[in-house]
């Protein structure tokens, strides 16, 4: 049913930018009215909220990236991206993609692995 592909993790040198995209799919109405975010997790770490963004176009960030990383959606294309600029070893984790619908259901992605390498 739901389907939601992760793409654009990978290695980058610190201070270097990345951009990730969540593709949404298999839902009936379009992600625009849904809460959705990034969320990410290192290991031996607790998974951790990074961004989200509201039905009504809201941001929210985690202290530890605000002012170097920027939430977005498209909705005609349903798809939520993540640009991640400044980035730092503390960084590197596995970033997920994370949609909450008006019911209150989580749909979370596979994760795609960011690497910052100091």
């Amino acid at each position: 049913q739901v389907q939601l592909v992760e793409s654009g993790g990978g290695l980058v040198q610190a201070g270097g930018s990345l951009r990730l995209s969540c593709a949404a799919s298999g839902m009936l109405f379009s992600i625009n009215i849904n809460t959705m975010g990034w969320h990410r997790q290192a290991p031996g770490k607790q998974r951790e909220l990074v961004a989200h963004i509201t039905s009504t176009g809201g941001t929210n960030y985690a202290d530890s990236v605000k002012g170097r990383f920027i939430i977005s959606r498209d909705n005609a294309k349903n798809t939520m991206y993540l640009q991640m600029n400044s980035l730092a070893p503390e960084d590197t984790a596995v970033y997920y993609c994370w949609v909450r619908n008006p019911w209150k259901s989580d749909y979370w992605g596979q994760g795609t692995q960011v690497t910052v390498s100091s």
